[in-house]
C-alpha cells in the first residue's frame, strides 16, 4: 500500500513540470572531438570513452583559477539587492575551467554562507537537476548554525548560467551524447574549483554533498580530489544511461534518443560519467567517511540501481555508511521525509567535519 501511494505522489510530482521539451536526437561529437570530420560517431565516443577513463586524472582535471570573486557586502547593497544582505548572501563567481559554446554557462556561480567565526570547516552543496534559485539555502544555513561555513553552486545550465533558448537545464542530461560528457565533466571541474577555493580561504576540512544529478557529480569530484575530506552522496545511481533509460524524471531524454541508440551503447558512451567506473579507483584512495543515501521507491533513480551501486562499494571492500528512506524521489523533498534526509546528511557531516 505504501509502495503504490508514494509511486503514485512521484508520478503527480514529476509531472508538475510540464515544460520537458522532446528534443532531436544528437551525437555531438564536436563537443569530444573538433576535428570529428564525419568521422563513424561510434567508434568515436567508444575510444573516448576507453581513454577518458584510463586518463580521468585529466578528465576531471583541476585548473589554476586567477578570477575568482566574491562580491562584497557593499557592493551587493550598491546593487540594491537588499535581501541578499539579509539573508548573509555573498556571491562567489571563477570562470569555469571548460569552454561550452553557451557564454553565460562559461562563468561559475555561487552562493557563500560564511560561519562567523569558526573558520575549520565548510561544506561545498551540490543541487539536483533543474534546482531552482534559493533550493539548499536552508541546508547551507542549517550548516551555520552547527558551526560550519557553506557554499552552494549553480550546476552548468542552471539559474544565471541558463542559456536563453531554454527554460529548464536541457543540456546538463541531453539526448546529445557529447554534450552530456561536456556538461557533467563541466560540473566535476567547477566543482574542484569550489573546493580549491574554500581551501584557499583556510578551511582544514572540506565536506561535499550532492542530491541525484548533483550526487553523481560529488562522487566524481569526491575520487579524483583528496581535498575533499566527507562526503554524502544523497540519491545515488552508478549509470546516467541506465536512470535516463529506466528513470522517471528523463523520459523525454530517452523518447529523443529512441532507437539512435542502445542502452549498452549509451553506458560504454557515458562511461567516463558514471560512479561505477571509478569503484576501482575509490578503493585504492585513502579511506574517508562517505554515506549513500537511498529511497525505496524512487522512480527516477530506481531502487535497483541504487542497490547495485551498494552492492559494487561491498564488492570492492569500500568502507561507507548507508541510509535507506522508505519514499521516493521527489517525495523526500517533502516533510516530514526532507526532515530525516536533512538529520542523515547534516548529523554526518557535522561529525566527520568538526
Amino acid at each position: 500500500m505504501l509502495k503504490r501511494y508514494m509511486h503514485n505522489k512521484e508520478r503527480e510530482f514529476a509531472m508538475r513540470d510540464d515544460n520537458r521539451i522532446v528534443r532531436e536526437f544528437e551525437w555531438g561529437t564536436e563537443y569530444i572531438n573538433d576535428q570529428a570530420n564525419g568521422d563513424d560517431p561510434r567508434k568515436l565516443f567508444r575510444e573516448f570513452s576507453k581513454n577518458s577513463v584510463a586518463n580521468s586524472e585529466d578528465f576531471f582535471f583541476s585548473p589554476s583559477i586567477s578570477d575568482y570573486c566574491l562580491e562584497s557586502r557593499l557592493q551587493a547593497a550598491d546593487r540594491g539587492e537588499q535581501s541578499l544582505l539579509k539573508q548573509g548572501l555573498q556571491t562567489l563567481t571563477w570562470t569555469s575551467g571548460i569552454v561550452t559554446p553557451s557564454p553565460e554557462n562559461n562563468t561559475v556561480y555561487s552562493k557563500f554562507f560564511p560561519h562567523e567565526t569558526n573558520k575549520k570547516s565548510a561544506v561545498l552543496v551540490l543541487p539536483h537537476w533543474n534546482a531552482k534559485a534559493g533550493t539548499y539555502f536552508d541546508l547551507c544555513k542549517l550548516f551555520n548554525k552547527l558551526g560550519m561555513s557553506a557554499l552552494r553552486l549553480t550546476l552548468p545550465y542552471h539559474e544565471e548560467r541558463m542559456p536563453p533558448e531554454t527554460s529548464r537545464a536541457d543540456y546538463l542530461v541531453a539526448p546529445n551524447v557529447g554534450r552530456t560528457l561536456q556538461s557533467l565533466r563541466q560540473a566535476v571541474v567547477d566543482t574542484r574549483s569550489a573546493v580549491r577555493w574554500l581551501k584557499q580561504q583556510g578551511y582544514e576540512k572540506v565536506g561535499i554533498v550532492g542530491t541525484s544529478i548533483g550526487s553523481c557529480v560529488g562522487f566524481f569530484a569526491f575520487t579524483h580530489d583528496m581535498q575533499i575530506d566527507a562526503a554524502v552522496f544523497n540519491h545515488i545511481s552508478g549509470y546516467p544511461a541506465d536512470v535516463v533509460w529506466h528513470g522517471l524524471s528523463t523520459y523525454h531524454v530517452k523518447e529523443s534518443i529512441g532507437d539512435n541508440v542502445t542502452l549498452d551503447e549509451l553506458r560504454e558512451y557515458w562511461l567516463p560519467i558514471s560512479p561505477m567506473a571509478y569503484m576501482e579507483r575509490l578503493a585504492g584512495l585513502r579511506p574517508r567517511p562517505q554515506r549513500y543515501i537511498y529511497t525505496l521507491y524512487d522512480l527516477s533513480f530506481p531502487v535497483d540501481l541504487s542497490r547495485d551501486t551498494i552492492n559494487a562499494l561491498r564488492r570492492h571492500k569500500i568502507k561507507h555508511s548507508k541510509a535507506v528512506i522508505p519514499c521516493g524521489h521527489y517525495t523526500l523533498g517533502e516533510k516530514p521525509w526532507v526532515w530525516y534526509d536533512g538529520y542523515k546528511i547534516v548529523s554526518f557531516l557535522q561529525k566527520h567535519l568538526k
